[in-house]
């Protein structure tokens, strides 16, 4: 039986990958924190690696003998008190994972990169897989910035030094078992919680997290070591997100658009409060200026030459939001 190791699999797009690995009929390993909610995994037939992405040990234990290694894990979090801690697990964690997996024999290892590495292109034109940044100084925020440093790594390994690695990009996934949950799941609880009665002028890109665990797995079969392919699903603006959200779940739309300006200015000064007294901002100004652009892109490659394809975004968000609702995050309308 073919074997594969996994970091980040009692996350979000972890989870869903390490049940597709196990119905593909693969053993699975997956690496997890010491105290960390694993309720991911519960009733799953993986063998827990204990560690972090800096524990060299543990990973050298995780990837021995597997044919796979799906590198998954990162820290996604648009804020951050101390930045230096997201660049050491996003992008030194990743050169670790990749050089002890390509050491220990790995026929290919997937990194799971983001489009958060891709250069949005003015407008509300779709960026591919050959929109780059000029160098990390054009990119905003510490989030971003560490994808894409840790994104150029990974293309660079395999590129100059042979390792066998294949990057996916993924958009905005969506869906259940967004336990945390992500900047992106908030939007459909915040929603669903009432918090949300306006919008900004934004798009993003969403997929089914299936669809993205998906397409590791053909990454892995079928992409081309070096390259890099982009994971999306349906290019929406916010409002179109949201009035899907309203229409599934019965929520109310969102009444009015907020202008930008204003939208900077509550982020400037929440993320200014929010270090004052050591919490987590709920508008980080990163956020904000992330979504001047549209994050719009194409999954023409990856569908091209993986076979990737992806379900639509209504059904994407409804799956999370019936998720969210069921396990207590929000409360569906008629049951506030």
């Amino acid at each position: 039986m073919d074997s594969a190791f996994l970091t980040g699999g009692t996350g979000f797009v972890g989870a869903s990958l390490a049940r597709l690995l196990i119905a593909e009929g693969l053993k699975v390993k997956a690496l997890a924190r010491q105290g960390s909610d694993r309720r991911n995994l519960d009733g799953l037939d993986v063998e827990i690696v204990e560690g972090d992405l800096l524990d060299r040990e543990a990973i050298e234990r995780g990837v021995a003998g597997c044919r796979y290694v799906f590198h998954v894990a990162a820290d996604y979090r648009i804020w951050v008190p101390n930045p230096d801690d997201m660049y050491r697990a996003n992008v030194a964690g990743t050169e670790l994972v990749l050089r002890a997996a390509a050491k220990a024999g790995a026929e290919r290892i997937v990194h799971c990169s983001s489009v958060a590495a891709v250069k949005a292109p003015r407008g509300r034109a779709r960026a591919d897989e050959t929109s780059e940044y000029a160098s990390a100084d054009e990119v905003v925020g510490h989030y971003k910035k560490s994808k894409y440093l840790a994104d150029v790594l990974a293309r660079r390994l395999a590129r100059a030094e042979g390792l066998p690695v294949v990057v996916v990009n993924p958009a905005a996934p969506i869906g259940p078992r967004d336990i945390k949950p992500t900047p992106t799941g908030r939007i459909v609880t915040d929603f669903l919680n009432g918090r949300m009665p306006s919008y900004i002028d934004t798009g993003m890109n969403v997929v089914h997290v299936d669809d993205v665990a998906r397409g590791h797995w053909l990454a892995a079969q079928k992409g081309r070591p070096g390259e890099r392919y982009i994971l999306g699903g349906e290019n929406l603006t916010l409002k179109q997100v949201l009035d899907v959200l309203a229409e599934e779940t019965g929520a109310a739309p969102p009444a009015f658009k907020t202008p930008y300006a204003i939208a900077y200015a509550f982020g400037a000064v929440d993320t200014a409060l929010a270090r004052l007294r050591g919490a987590e901002p709920r508008a980080p100004l990163d956020a904000i200026r992330m979504a001047r652009r549209y994050m719009w892109f194409s999954s023409e490659k990856a569908r091209r030459e993986l076979g990737y394809a992806a379900r639509p975004a209504r059904r994407a968000l409804k799956d999370a939001a019936d998720w969210f609702v069921a396990r207590g995050y929000a409360r569906r309308p008629a049951e506030a």
